[in-house]
């Protein structure tokens, strides 16, 4: 099954609930003109519409526009793991991409063609492959949740190859917040968000960037 072809089942038989990445992205958002990349069925779209912030949104899924465009959203169909992005340079002040670079196999070319249509800040969120959860469940020889090929991730991340990935572009790291598991238990919250700001590739579960060309 083509990465398309996955991505149009997805849509047509899921939607999208509120998680961690898409409160933590509209947090870094103050105002300005934003495209969402993978837009998918319109979820965060919406929640910046509701912030009375401008967006469009992009998608190769036919389904995810069909569903967007259903919400009454401005939303464009382009295969972006094979061709440039619709709009002109430094359109956008913010370009966002949660949950999509992992769904790539050459994520670096989409990030390249989202620094030439932002003006100015990147968002991007992603799974960490590596976290502890993930290294326990490979150690007890069972296959890290995030890695299950019905998740359809094709494209591993972590801290390094992040990291890795933004120093290869030249781009300034300004703000990361990861979420972690526990962190929402009384007696073990506050040292697993000490723990994650410390050690961020064992603890985090995911990391929501944002970044300045």
């Amino acid at each position: 099954m083509s990465v398309k072809n996955f991505e149009n089942k997805h849509w047509k038989e899921s939607n999208q609930e509120v998680v961690f990445r898409h409160k933590t992205a509209l947090e870094m958002i103050s105002r300005g003109k934003v495209l969402d990349v993978g837009s998918g069925d319109g979820l965060f779209m919406e929640m910046l519409k509701q912030k009375d912030i401008f967006s469009k949104g992009v998608d190769f899924s036919e389904e995810g526009v069909k569903k967007c465009k259903e919400k009454n959203l401005t939303v464009s169909l382009c295969d972006f793991s094979t061709e440039r992005l619709p709009f002109s340079d430094n359109e956008f002040d913010y370009v966002v991409a949660l949950d999509v670079l992992e769904h790539l196999y050459f994520p670096e070319i989409l990030l390249k063609d989202m620094m030439r249509v932002s003006g100015i800040y990147i968002i991007i969120g992603v799974p960490n492959f590596s976290s502890l959860p993930a290294r326990a469940q490979m150690f007890f020889g069972d296959v890290p949740e995030n890695n299950n090929p019905k998740r359809g991730h094709i494209f591993w991340f972590n801290y390094k190859i992040l990291q890795k990935m933004l120093k290869n572009n030249n781009l300034q790291q300004i703000d990361m917040v990861c979420n972690t598991f526990w962190e929402d238990k009384i007696i073990f919250g506050r040292l697993m968000k000490s723990l994650v700001k410390i050690f961020p590739s064992l603890f985090a579960l995911s990391f929501v960037i944002k970044i300045k060309k």
